[in-house]
């Protein structure tokens, strides 16, 4: 669920601090989804519902056996971004029928720096 590009730097501390944050990031998005899902309108139902939240290292996966709204998923994650402040740097992305990815915004700034000169 979570895709993040690995740094180009070749200091073994940086990406050793990176990974850290990223693995934090990712256990914290599980423990928001766990404590926020609501099933049949009460938060805290994953279990009994059979409604089950994975980490596997960068992916978070929900795996329902009673019907689970994708839009729900997307509301909720766009929710923990902007609690994080990360909403203004990344973007939940449908990959597939069944798959979100979060990318990084396309940002041009050849494009502002031209618009100014007219």
């Amino acid at each position: 669920m979570v895709a993040v590009k690995p740094s180009s730097k070749s200091s073994k501390s940086v990406k050793g601090a990176k990974k850290a944050a990223r693995k934090k990031k990712t256990e914290d998005f599980e423990t928001f989804l766990n404590d926020k899902i609501k099933i049949n309108g009460k938060c805290g139902q994953l279990a009994t519902s059979g409604v089950k939240v994975e980490l596997n290292k960068t992916k978070v996966s929900v795996i329902a056996d009673v019907p689970f709204s994708k839009r729900y998923l997307k509301y909720l994650t766009k929710k923990y971004l902007k609690k994080h402040s990360l909403r203004d740097w990344l973007r939940i992305v449908a990959i597939n029928k069944n798959t979100y990815e979060l990318r990084y915004f396309h940002i041009n700034q050849d494009e502002d720096e031209g618009s100014d000169n007219d």
